[in-house]
C-alpha cells in the first residue's frame, strides 16, 4: 500500500490542523494505521494510531485530549484532527501502515510509510 500525507502548514499556538493520510494500491481495510512525528534533532516518536478494525484507538500522552484520529473507508483515508497545537508540536508528521492484527506504538510496527507533512506552531 502506497501512503500519502498532506495537510501540514504553519499556525498559531492554540489554532487547528487536520491532516489527511490517502491510501493508493490497496484500500485501509484490514490495516492498522498510525501517525508519527519527527521534530529537528529529534528521534521519531508516536503520535496515535487506530486498529485495523476501526475500533481502537491510542494515543502518545502529550497529545491525548487534543488530537483525534480517525478513518473514513469511503475516502481511504485516515485523519489526525489537531487541536489546541502547542510550540512542541512542531514537527514533520508521517503516517504509515501494517496488516499486523496487533495495533502498535512502535515504529518498526510498520511496514509502510508515506512522506512527511510539515507542521509548524508559532508561538
Amino acid at each position: 500500500v502506497q501512503l500519502q500525507a498532506y495537510g501540514g502548514g504553519l499556525v498559531q499556538a492554540g489554532g487547528s490542523l487536520r491532516l489527511s493520510c490517502a491510501a493508493s494500491g490497496r484500500t485501509f481495510n484490514g490495516y492498522n494505521v498510525a501517525w508519527f512525528r519527527q521534530a529537528p534533532g529529534t528521534e521519531r516518536e508516536f503520535v496515535a494510531a487506530i486498529s485495523w478494525t476501526g475500533i481502537l484507538t491510542y494515543y502518545a500522552d502529550s497529545v491525548k485530549g487534543r488530537f483525534t484520529i480517525s478513518g473514513d473507508n469511503a475516502k481511504n483515508t485516515v485523519f489526525l484532527q489537531m487541536n489546541s497545537l502547542k510550540g512542541e508540536d512542531t514537527a514533520d508528521y508521517y503516517c504509515a501502515a501494517d496488516d499486523s492484527r496487533t495495533t502498535s506504538t512502535r515504529l518498526t510496527g510498520y511496514r509502510y510509510w508515506g512522506q512527511g507533512t510539515e507542521v509548524t506552531v508559532s508561538s
